[in-house]
């Protein structure tokens, strides 16, 4: 339970990162090149764009990620709590 917890716990904030480093990359690539990155299509663009979060864009990947990071949590605190046998 404690392994499955350590995993729940990590796994969704590494993922999330790098989803969001990948992104990120693309944007700081367009910005240099004298472009503007637009959020809601993921292209780089002449024109200025609105920013948008990323968590108005990805709202399921982000909660869902943190939900996960919760229960493998919980299932830390009670793989530490519960005596093995």
């Amino acid at each position: 339970m404690l392994r499955l917890g350590l995993l729940l716990l990590i796994a969704p904030l590494l993922v999330l990162m790098g989803v969001f480093f990948w992104e990120h990359s693309s944007v700081r690539e367009c910005t240099l090149s004298g472009g503007y990155w637009d959020y809601l299509e993921g292209i780089c663009r002449d024109t200025p764009q609105p920013f948008v979060s990323w968590l108005e864009r990805h709202p399921w990947l982000v909660n869902g990620g943190m939900l996960l990071s919760v229960i493998g949590m919980g299932l830390c605190m009670v793989g530490l709590y519960v005596k093995r046998r």
